[in-house]
């Protein structure tokens, strides 16, 4: 597809952000499987919930502008996953407290792309007057970053100095 126009950039983003969030989402699933924090792994399981929730709302707004959300593939999301996998689930680690500060590590890093695809699409739903596909996506960049708050506060009240003693 040539993009012309800024309505042909929302929509390439959008299933960019769809193939993101794909690729997280799975990624997230393996990385709660490693975590050792039964906070951290429930934190985790929520994330992947909300991951599945923005996906659905992903889907419905790239189908109501005619597009096939499975239109584009995310290679920024696909390095972050490789990252994650590899220093999150196939790392050997001697400490599962320092397993679970790489792990909020690699979330957190997947979760501000997120963020990042969000707003931008977001302020591009505003410019092209896409007022009920802005309030969408606004929500989702909300959500996303609540749960990158939940992050911060485990790392900061239980893993990061649990994984300070190792």
């Amino acid at each position: 597809m040539t993009i012309s126009t800024l309505k042909d950039l929302y929509v390439d983003q959008l299933q960019d952000l769809y193939s993101a969030n794909r690729q997280a989402l799975k990624a997230t699933q393996e990385l709660r499987e490693a975590a050792h924090s039964a906070h951290l792994r429930s934190a985790l399981g929520a994330g992947a919930e909300g991951i599945e929730q923005g996906l659905e709302q992903i889907k419905r707004l790239i189908e109501g502008h005619d597009a096939n959300p499975r239109g584009e593939h995310c290679r920024g999301m696909e390095g972050l996953v490789a990252e994650a996998r590899a220093h999150g689930v196939e790392a050997d680690f001697s400490d599962e407290d320092v397993r679970d500060a790489s792990i909020i590590a690699q979330y957190q890093r997947m979760t501000h792309y997120g963020i990042s695809g969000y707003g931008t699409l977001a302020a591009f739903a505003r410019k092209l007057g896409l007022e009920e596909d802005a309030g969408v996506l606004a929500q989702c960049l909300e959500d996303t970053r609540g749960g990158d708050r939940k992050m911060t506060a485990i790392a900061s009240g239980e893993v990061n100095p649990a994984a300070a003693e190792a």
